[in-house]
This record gives structure tokens, C-alpha cells and sequence, in this order.
């Protein structure tokens, strides 16, 4: 049995269909899982190498590259906040710290550190997954988050794409 939806393994099979070498499609097929899933798992990386004529070690080497696949779950909402320096000097940590604390035993939110955003021009900054939010405060990169949950803002999959899900973070 597939680790994928039956709608996701004919994705899979059309993303691999787009590439002259199947192993170019890792990197899509692992956000179409991700996307499925909120993580890849083991099976998913086995599963995947398969279908793409590698080995799992191979798959697993390509991904591992790649802070943006989770390789445990995480919550509906992942939260990445930036703590270059550039937003340590204006509050990120108190943020990042807030929002851990708000959200520690929330199984919808995972609240994560990332050094870069690529957003320095408009810092302290978060993404939401994957959605930029910026210039922010504590008290505003909360209510966001809360805007989240509440269906206020819509929320893309964790990987920024829509795929079939068997969870509800698609």
C-alpha cells in the first residue's frame, strides 16, 4: 500500500512524468507528501526513492540538504521565526520565546527558529507556513497565529502547495 492518497499517487506519477531523469522529482515529491502528511517519514523517503530509482539513503541525502522538509511532525501552523542578527537587534527573540511559550502545549502550532527569512528589510519577521509576516511585535505575531487557527487567514500546507490530505493542514 502506497504512502500516498490515491489523488497523491497520481500527482506522483505526473511529477515524475515532468522530469527526463526521475531522481529530478525528489524535491517535488517530497513536498507533495509533505504536504499530505505535515512531515516525511522513513517509509515516505523509502517509498519515494522507489519511484524515483534511488536509493533511500540517496533520497534521504538529497532532503537532509533542505531545512524546509520536517522530519517530524509539526503542528497545522508552522511558525519560523527569523533570528538573524539584523532581527535579533529588534526583538526576535522576545517574540520567538513569546510564541514558544504561548503555543508549548498546542498540537495545531510548532514554533521553530530559522536563521534567515530572507525578509531583513522588514524585520522582526515570522512566516506562517511559509507566508511572510512582518515588522511584527509580540502582541501582533500572536495575533496572527491566532488568525490562523481561528480560519480568519487561510494557511497554505507546510510546504506552500495544496495537496490531498489525510490531516487537515492542506
Amino acid at each position: 500500500m502506497s504512502v500516498f492518497t490515491p489523488r497523491n499517487v497520481e500527482r506522483a506519477q505526473a511529477l515524475i512524468a515532468q522530469y527526463p531523469e526521475p531522481k529530478s522529482a525528489l524535491l517535488p515529491l517530497f513536498h507533495l507528501i509533505q504536504d499530505q502528511d505535515g512531515w516525511v517519514s522513513d517509509e515516505s523517503i523509502a517509498e519515494i526513492a522507489a519511484l524515483v530509482g534511488c536509493t533511500a539513503a540517496e533520497a534521504q541525502g538529497t532532503m537532509s540538504f533542505y531545512t524546509m522538509y520536517k522530519r517530524q511532525p509539526v503542528g497545522r501552523f508552522l511558525v519560523s521565526v527569523c533570528t538573524c542578527p539584523v532581527s535579533m537587534v529588534h526583538g526576535a527573540y522576545e517574540i520567538l520565546h513569546g510564541l514558544e511559550a504561548r503555543y508549548a502545549e498546542d498540537p495545531d502550532v510548532t514554533v521553530e527558529e530559522v536563521e534567515c527569512n530572507a525578509a531583513c528589510d522588514k524585520v522582526p519577521n515570522m512566516q506562517v507556513n511559509y507566508e511572510y509576516h512582518e515588522n511584527l511585535t509580540l502582541a501582533s505575531a500572536i495575533q496572527i497565529v491566532e488568525e490562523y487557527k481561528s480560519g480568519a487567514r487561510v494557511a497554505r500546507g507546510i510546504s506552500g502547495g495544496r495537496a490531498e490530505s489525510g490531516a487537515s493542514n492542506a
